[in-house]
C-alpha cells in the first residue's frame, strides 16, 4: 500500500483457525439502534425528520467514512493538514460503526486475512447472507494464532484520536441532544437511530456483495478472497462499490478508475484539492509495478488467485 501502510504482522498467525464468538458490546450497540429505529421510526415520522436523516447520512458516509476513515486514515491515499484529517475522521465517527482505532483494526485484520491463500468464512463472507449478517453485526473472530496489529504512532499517540476512540458512542448522545433541541424527538429518532441503523447495514451489505463473485478486471495473486465491482451503485456507495479496483490498487484515492465508474468520493477530493485542503492524491500504480496482479478472464473473481 502507499507509503508503507502495513499495520498487521502475520508472522506465525493463521487466518483459518479460530471461532466466531459473540461480541456483547458490538451486539448491544447494533441491537439498540435497530430496535430503536424499528420501534420508534413509524410514530416519529415527519418530512423534516426525514430531511435530517438524509442530510446527515450521505455526508457522514461520504466525507466521514469513505474519504476520512477509508481513503485517508486507513490507506493514506492523500495528504491533508491535520485539522482537515481530524474533521473528516470525526465525521466518520458520527457514522456510528466504531472509533478510528476500531475501524483500523476491523479493516486491516480482514484485509490481511483475505490476502492469505486461505482464510475463515468470517473474513471471506462465503456463508449465506443472513448468517453473515449475524456474524458481522453481532460477533467477532477469535484467532487461535492471531496476527499482531500495530497502529503507527502518528495516530496511536494522537490525543484527539485516542479521545475519539474512547468516546465514539457518546458522540451520538451529543448529536441527539443537539437534534432534540432543534427539532424534538422526531429528529432524534431519524437523525440518530434510523441513520446509524441504515449506515451500519448499508456498509455491511456493500462489504458482503463486494466480496462475493461478481464482475472485476483484476485478480490479486495468491489472495484467497477476490473482490468484485458492483456496477450501478456508485452514487449510493460513494464509489466504494468499485471494490475489485480497490483490492488491486489500495494506494489509489480514486476507486472508480474506468470510464463510467462513478466515484463521488473522488470528485469531492478533486474539489478539496482545488480548495487546497488536500494534496498528493494517489492514483493506481503504473503497469511496471503490477506483478502482484493478473488480468481477470472471468467475472467470478472470488476464486483464489494464481
Amino acid at each position: 500500500m502507499r507509503k508503507g501502510v502495513w499495520r498487521v504482522d502475520g508472522q506465525g498467525a493463521n487466518a483459518v483457525d479460530g471461532d466466531v464468538v459473540w461480541a456483547p458490546g458490538k451486539s448491544l450497540w447494533n441491537s439498540t439502534t435497530y430496535v430503536g429505529a424499528i420501534a420508534l421510526a413509524p410514530s416519529h415520522f415527519s418530512w423534516d425528520a426525514c430531511a435530517v436523516f438524509l442530510a446527515l447520512s450521505y455526508p457522514t458516509l461520504l466525507l466521514g467514512h469513505s474519504i476520512g476513515m477509508h481513503r485517508r486514515l486507513i490507506h493514506k491515499t492523500f495528504d491533508c493538514p491535520k485539522p482537515v484529517e481530524r474533521i473528516l475522521v470525526w465525521l466518520g465517527v458520527l457514522v456510528g460503526m466504531a472509533g478510528p482505532f476500531g475501524i483500523l483494526r476491523i479493516h486491516d485484520i480482514r484485509d490481511w486475512a483475505q490476502r492469505q491463500p486461505e482464510c475463515h468464512d468470517f473474513f471471506a463472507h462465503r456463508r449465506g447472507i443472513w448468517l453473515d449478517a449475524l456474524w458481522q453485526l453481532h460477533c467477532t473472530f477469535r484467532f487461535r494464532s492471531a496476527p499482531r496489529f500495530i497502529i503507527e504512532p502518528e495516530f496511536n499517540l494522537d490525543p484527539w484520536y485516542r479521545f475519539m476512540d474512547a468516546t465514539w458512542p457518546l458522540h451520538q448522545c451529543a448529536l441527539a441532544a443537539a437534534l432534540y433541541a432543534l427539532g424534538g424527538m422526531d429528529w432524534v429518532v431519524w437523525g440518530v437511530f434510523v441513520r446509524v441503523a441504515v449506515s451500519v447495514t448499508s456498509h455491511w451489505v456493500v462489504t458482503y456483495f463486494a466480496h462475493n463473485p461478481g464482475p472485476g478486471r483484476w485478480i490479486v495473486r495468491g489472495a484467497g478472497v477476490q473482490a468484485c465491482n458492483l456496477p450501478g451503485w456508485g452514487l449510493l456507495t460513494h464509489g466504494e462499490c468499485w471494490h475489485n479496483n480497490h483490492h488491486a490498487f489500495p494506494e489509489s484515492a480514486r476507486l472508480g478508475i474506468a470510464p463510467g465508474e462513478l466515484d463521488p468520493g473522488w470528485h469531492v477530493l478533486l474539489c478539496l484539492e482545488r480548495w487546497r485542503l488536500v494534496s498528493n492524491l494517489g492514483l493506481p500504480r503504473g503497469v511496471d509495478r503490477r506483478d502482484d496482479l493478473r488480468f481477470a478472464t472471468t467475472c467470478a473473481t472470488n476464486a483464489p488467485g494464481g
